[in-house]
């Protein structure tokens, strides 16, 4: 089944085409294609449920999308759907399934996993969340003398809280006046600091979130903020100041939150695909428990259109094949992401997480060594203030750089005519990517030039164009657009790792590092010694000579 070794996907005849097809087209140009045929934009466009994915912008014909699309079946993708909706354990690493999608499943749902229907487990979770939630915003649930929360402080780190961050930065018009939201993730001391300085020990809630308890990041900040409680308020007063997203019951029990104010998920909940889990409970107390429904609902909706669209016709199928046709065709190592919307400007690094951590991998599932490009760099920024950082390089670099611009197109926040001007430059920088600026329509605009003028600025003033990209327009910016939008995501990595033979759901990379600080840590306390590179070696010693701790 998903642990069978299959030939390896650049050994087949398709591979071969699509490398034949690159070069004999990479020299076309979109300016021409969108001259040739006026209906492309119809042709090469989708919408669901108010989001729109116009994909017309990219360096494809109908020969490209049917070469991308037998990839796809090479790569036996509609049996590794069908893998995932049944709860195979595709994460052939950790024997784990991927079940992510059940979390956004209605009640009465069944998704079933060794033969128990995962999706009743979850409703029981979201419904103690709920009633958290609710006691909490309606000041049932209050601290230790008797006053309200005001604030409440996410401590976790990676999916613990890049997922929760960005969602509840993009839905903050719909979060509860009054009460603040706070994500504390850096080890660094200064985060904790600064973020403890806005609040009070007495109205202040903590929710701890680590699936083991024992990350160590997240716990030092746990201590660390439950010793400020507890030096205001006394040890009686952790019960009524913290709360969990753990399994993790006696480590739980041992820091002084009470068990029944534990919130559990599973091993087969990847962290960066966890905010739809009780790990999204900030959220819910910000938006409360309904919207946060909804939210659940828009990924529920694209997870029913992935899992039964033809994939001529599937999102997130279409975005994955786009960027592998470019990562792995073209060479384009990096993919940049683009919101225009001040909502979505953690989407980037919520997305950088998702993808790099999930198909940033050099071996396939059986561990052999994979010969091609896998995953690519995301990197990104909000819009308008990327067109005055990167675009420069975009427009007139060197590099080959696909982008993905995600644009609401009606705004929570009506500013005069503002909304409209963001709406122009975003569609007005997919268009110059995608045209360019011909050495004719240069030679026009400089016409009143002298010679010698002219010829120097004329290459200065060229845009090569052909530059790919996708268009994401919203309809608004709302739980259910937003959920639809993440899921898209999430399944468009997916269906990359699939293609490209990695399991995208382990992350053995992130593990070796912790180990190093492990034991440079017990060296720094004279608790153990080993040998090491002649710079770090160095490092040590300047550290020690000048810290002042």
């Amino acid at each position: 089944m998903a642990r069978q070794r299959h030939a390896a996907i650049n050994s087949t005849p398709v591979w071969a085409r699509l490398h034949q097809h690159q070069r004999a087209t990479r020299h076309v140009h979109m300016r021409e294609l969108f001259e040739q045929d006026p209906q492309r934009f119809d042709r090469y466009s989708l919408e669901l449920d108010g989001l729109l994915l116009d994909y017309s912008k990219n360096r494809i014909t109908d020969r490209t999308l049917e070469l991308l699309l037998e990839l796809a079946d090479a790569a036996n993708l509609g049996q590794w759907l069908q893998w995932m909706r049944d709860g195979e354990r595709i994460n052939v690493s950790e024997q784990r399934a991927v079940l992510h999608t059940a979390l956004r499943q209605p009640a009465g749902s069944r998704v079933l996993l060794d033969g128990v229907n995962v999706v009743d487990e979850v409703q029981d979770v979201l419904a103690a969340c709920s009633r958290f939630a609710e006691a909490v915003r309606g000041g049932d649930w209050r601290g230790h003398d008797g006053q309200a929360i005001r604030d409440v402080v996410n401590i976790g780190i990676g999916g613990s809280d890049l997922g929760p961050l960005m969602v509840h930065e993009a839905l903050r018009p719909y979060c509860k006046p009054g009460l603040n939201v706070h994500f504390v993730s850096n080890v660094d001391g200064q985060h904790l600091a600064q973020t403890l300085e806005q609040c009070q020990p007495a109205t202040t809630l903590f929710i701890v979130a680590s699936k083991s308890f024992t990350t160590p990041e997240t716990l030092l900040n746990a201590h660390a903020a439950r010793r400020w409680l507890v030096a205001a308020a006394g040890d009686a007063a952790v019960a009524r100041h913290f709360v969990a997203i753990s399994t993790n019951r006696p480590a739980v029990q041992a820091f002084g939150i009470d068990v029944a104010n534990m919130f559990g998920f599973w091993d087969w909940v990847g962290g960066r695909y966890s905010v739809w889990s009780a790990i999204g409970l900030p959220v819910m107390l910000a938006i409360g428990p309904e919207q946060f429904r909804q939210f659940l609902a828009g990924g529920a909706a694209m997870d029913e259109h992935f899992f039964s669209a033809p994939f001529a016709r599937n999102m997130p199928v279409l975005l994955a094949l786009l960027g592998i046709w470019y990562n792995t065709f073209y060479g384009a190592h990096t993919h940049a992401i683009m919101p225009y919307d001040h909502g979505l400007r953690r989407l980037p690094a919520h997305l950088q997480q998702l993808d790099m951590e999930s198909n940033g991998k050099r071996v396939g599932r059986c561990g052999e060594r994979l010969d091609f490009d896998t995953g690519p760099v995301i990197w990104g920024e909000e819009g308008v203030n990327s067109q005055h950082a990167f675009f420069q390089l975009l427009h007139q670099g060197t590099r080959l750089v696909p982008c993905d611009f995600i644009l609401p197109l009606n705004t929570h926040y009506p500013q005069g005519d503002q909304h409209r001007v963001l709406v122009a430059n975003c569609l007005a920088q997919t268009e110059a990517l995608m045209r360019g600026k011909s050495e004719a329509e240069v030679l026009r605009e400089l016409a009143h030039l002298p010679g010698d003028e002219l010829d120097m600025l004329l290459p200065q003033k060229l845009f090569p164009g052909n530059q790919p990209s996708n268009t994401l327009a919203l309809d608004r910016l709302t739980p259910y657009t937003l959920g639809m939008l993440l899921a898209l995501y999430e399944h468009k990595v997916f269906v990359q790792g699939v293609i490209w033979g990695v399991n995208s759901f382990d992350q053995w990379g992130v593990e070796y590092g912790k180990q190093l600080a492990a034991q440079l840590l017990a060296e720094m306390d004279g608790k153990a010694s080993a040998a090491h590179d002649a710079s770090t070696c160095g490092l040590m010693r300047h550290f020690q000579e000048r810290f002042h701790g």
